[in-house]
């Protein structure tokens, strides 16, 4: 990875942590777990989804990287492409019930369970010396990607689903009042 690419990931990497940080702070146990609609999930089931997917790709990439490169391999999407429809929501799918959150942690662990696996991808990324341009692993809805391009793929995931926490949290039924606020 060039210094240009390296230093774009990290910051998309900093950028949605800070992000997620953001809008989970101060919640309380029940806007964590609060439902806009039968079948919809929670701010919780969000963040815990993006740490259990975020700690898979990483494995994934890592897993990958134990075979040799791969120049005859191409592309799928461009980088700005592929960012723009997983941030943006383009795209819909299903998640694979393998992802799917189960409670894993309770919500009072989600960041920190969160902040563990992103710091172990942010030292990936700062550290990797291999040419992750050359190295590709299929994604199940958009084609061959190189490993560069999962590392984007990491932080627009993140961001994909803090919009969609976000909009449960705008949701009428949402309680506006955290334990903090309703205490003081």
């Amino acid at each position: 990875m060039t210094t240009e690419e390296r230093a774009a990931v990290l910051k998309s990497l900093t950028d949605s942590r800070e992000q997620l940080h953001r809008m989970g702070a101060g919640l309380s146990r029940e806007q964590w777990h609060y439902r806009a609609e039968p079948g919809r999930w929670s701010v919780a089931e969000c963040v815990e989804h993006i740490t259990t997917v975020e700690a898979r790709v990483l494995d994934i990439i890592e897993k990958t990287l134990e075979s040799g490169p791969d120049p005859s391999k191409n592309n799928a999407m461009k980088d700005d492409a592929l960012v723009a429809d997983v941030a943006g929501r383009v795209t819909r799918f299903q998640a694979p019930e393998i992802l799917a959150p189960t409670g894993r942690w309770p919500h009072e662990e989600l960041l920190k369970e969160f902040d563990r696996v992103r710091q172990r991808t942010h030292d990936f990324a700062a550290n990797t010396t291999v040419d992750l341009r050359q190295h590709f692993f299929p994604h199940r809805v958009f084609g061959e990607l190189d490993l560069y391009q999962w590392l984007l793929l990491i932080a627009a995931h993140c961001d994909r689903h803090r919009t969609q926490s976000e909009e449960v949290m705008a949701s009428a039924g949402y309680p506006r009042t955290s334990q903090t606020s309703a205490s003081a």
